[in-house]
């Protein structure tokens, strides 16, 4: 049990985040047509899902948003509590496509890992990038996102948790120490 919780981001400064994200994805993209957004369960989805309305909004251009569960692209399945996967939706070929991986937190890698796996049987991108809201450290793997919208520098011990309207009803990131 956390002895301490502290607000990391408040709702409004994850909107303010989102939007200089999704800014920094069209700036570095280039062809926004060849633009896809893939979020990783479970909170990667819906943080795909409001960059892509961002990036709409910015460029007047739809943006095409997938989801992928990489429960068994994972290395690590015999240490994480068992879940039910849940549903890939990827209904696009990513042959030539420029593709940003989108997840809350970077941990140590291996979900990235996994999902990057996992992406490849839906075609060959031209480029895969990686989109985070919060990168903690920590890292196992030499893999490192190209979109960062926080650096938190954490103990290992301690849990960043984030809160998005769609799945939880607020908005908020939050440190658990």
């Amino acid at each position: 049990m956390p002895n301490q919780v502290v607000e990391i981001l408040s709702a409004e400064e994850i909107r303010r985040t989102l939007t200089r994200l999704a800014s920094q994805v069209i700036e570095k993209t280039g062809d926004l047509s060849q633009l896809v957004l893939i979020g990783i369960y479970t909170r990667g989805v819906p943080l795909a899902h409001l960059l892509a309305n961002q990036i709409e909004m910015l460029e007047k251009i739809k943006v095409a948003v997938g989801a992928i569960d990489v429960t068994f692209y994972r290395d690590d399945l015999d240490r994480i509590k068992t879940r039910t996967p849940a549903k890939t939706k990827i209904p696009f070929d990513l042959t030539g496509k420029t593709v940003v991986l989108v997840d809350d937190v970077i941990y140590k890698g291996r979900t990235v890992r996994a999902a990057l796996n996992a992406v490849t049987e839906y075609g060959r991108p031209s480029v895969i990038r990686l989109l985070v809201l919060v990168d903690r450290g920590h890292r196992e793997l030499p893999i490192h996102p190209d979109y960062t919208g926080k650096k938190l520098p954490t103990a290992s011990e301690e849990q960043v948790k984030v809160y998005l309207q769609p799945v939880d009803g607020r908005d908020q990131v939050e440190l658990l120490k």
